[in-house]
């Protein structure tokens, strides 16, 4: 499958046609917990219509999704590499998408995660301005409003030695704290109550907080409600861990 990351990152031959059926056969594998094949049925889009503003963006997130679930560092990186790839494309197609300007958003933190910490540090910023675009161009896009609140998070417990670098590269980063993270986690949830990692990372950060009863009952949420995504069963599986380790 990773060739296929690789060829279609920049696809140039663009093909007139239908293309609906291919793109319900994408949405139903997706819907359907099977994000490889359903990846696979949005590159074939992009093999006919390099452009396909949807499919861009989604091989970019699943790209992001799927390579998280990757043991190997190597393999990890080259999927985010691609799903950089895929977003950057979007946004020449349409830079005021605000999709677009979300996948590239977590193309960037997923990189960020296998990063150094000055390469951390760079990224930092453009995570946030990429996904305070994509919120002004989409209020109701619950996406970006998580990745605020878990950068949010991250940048409120970075330790000295890294705001220290932070202070070096930019003469510091833009203001953060856990209000902030909670904050924008519960907006995430408003627009989408079935997103069940928000509830996740929502109940790590009331946790820190020392909100502890609602950090439990945020994760027995997470425990009820039905997977939505591939990703939904290893965060129920999180969320049960926590349960015990927080008792």
């Amino acid at each position: 499958m990773f060739s296929l990351l690789l060829s279609f990152a920049f696809p140039s031959i663009l093909l007139s046609q239908d293309l609906n059926p291919l793109l319900r056969e994408a949405q139903q594998q997706e819907s359907s917990l099977h994000e490889n094949e359903a990846f696979l049925k949005y590159a074939e889009i992009l093999k006919l219509q390099p452009n396909n503003l949807i499919a861009l963006c989604k091989c970019s997130e699943l790209s992001s999704r799927i390579g998280a679930r990757i043991s190997r560092k190597d393999k990890m990186q080259q999927y985010f590499i691609a799903a950089k790839n895929y977003a950057s494309s979007a946004l020449r197609v349409d830079p005021n998408s605000s999709d677009a300007n979300f996948v590239m958003a977590l193309a960037l933190g997923r990189l960020s995660l296998i990063a150094g910490t000055r390469e951390r540090i760079v990224l930092a910023r453009d995570i946030k301005r990429y996904a305070e675009i994509s919120i002004r161009l989409d209020p109701s896009n619950f996406k970006p409003y998580h990745v605020l609140g878990k950068w949010n998070y991250e940048v409120s417990d970075l330790n000295v030695a890294e705001r220290s670098i932070a202070r070096l590269i930019y003469g510091g980063l833009p203001a953060a704290s856990l209000k902030q993270s909670i904050y924008y986690f519960e907006k995430s949830r408003s627009l989408n109550p079935a997103f069940l990692l928000n509830y996740l990372e929502l109940a790590r950060a009331y946790h820190r907080e020392n909100q502890k009863d609602k950090a439990f009952e945020l994760l027995n949420t997470v425990l009820a409600l039905p997977n939505m995504i591939y990703d939904d069963a290893r965060v129920k599986a999180t969320a049960k861990e926590l349960l015990k380790e927080w008792q």
